[in-house]
């Protein structure tokens, strides 16, 4: 199964109805979407387990790896593909001898000094923002396209560019260099996921 970063979709149940979700995941899919990160953060570590068995099949279905958020105990359960991880949460080189070499893991980053002891701690890509400001995320510190850039260009890691991101600003990342960006309410909150999806692969190509 091919790591493309390209077009990353981080789900939210409170954007697309949780009944909704393996049917907008599948729909983004079809539209060009080559990642997805299952994000939960309001429900039982057994409804966890249960929508990440059922996204699982359909995301190797079409072999799009699925990556669970923060709970390696839900990851590894599953057998998803990889795990992604914030600065908050257990260390890095910890999930990584956890998790394994075959399996992906996935940092967030904020500033240069994070990215790099990332690579060290055994990271395989950054998602690194927010790169414009979101609504999905409260917490998320802002640092513009720059850093994004800088970031990029010093560490040999493929970047996925996160935070706010959506069709009508995706140009301002053009020649970046960066491997894909990671979106949630431009394709979540879509009526067509679909649509949302393809409009957004075909501007990924321009990095």
């Amino acid at each position: 199964m091919e790591n493309n970063y390209a077009l990353y979709l981080v789900t939210d149940t409170g954007i697309c109805p949780r009944e909704n979700l393996l049917t907008c995941v599948e729909e983004a899919i079809l539209g060009g979407v080559t990642m997805v990160q299952l994000r939960e953060k309001e429900i039982s570590s057994r409804d966890f387990y249960e929508e990440a068995a059922a996204l699982k099949k359909i995301t190797h279905k079409y072999q799009v790896p699925l990556i669970i958020n923060d709970r390696l105990d839900i990851m590894l359960a599953v057998d998803a593909d990889g795990l992604h991880i914030g600065q908050s949460d257990i260390p890095a080189s910890v999930a990584r001898r956890l998790i394994g070499g075959n399996k992906i893991l996935g940092l967030s980053a904020g500033n240069l000094s994070a990215a790099q002891q990332a690579k060290l701690d055994g990271a395989d890509y950054l998602g690194v923002g927010a790169v414009f400001p979101t609504a999905t995320k409260q917490d998320a510190k802002f640092i513009g396209t720059e850093t994004l850039k800088e970031i990029k260009k010093a560490v040999a890691l493929p970047i996925v560019g996160i935070g706010g991101i959506k069709k009508e600003n995706i140009d301002a990342l053009y020649g970046s260099g960066i491997d894909g960006v990671a979106v949630v309410s431009a394709i979540m909150g879509s009526d067509d996921p679909r649509s949302a999806a393809v409009n957004l692969r075909a501007c990924v190509k321009n990095f």
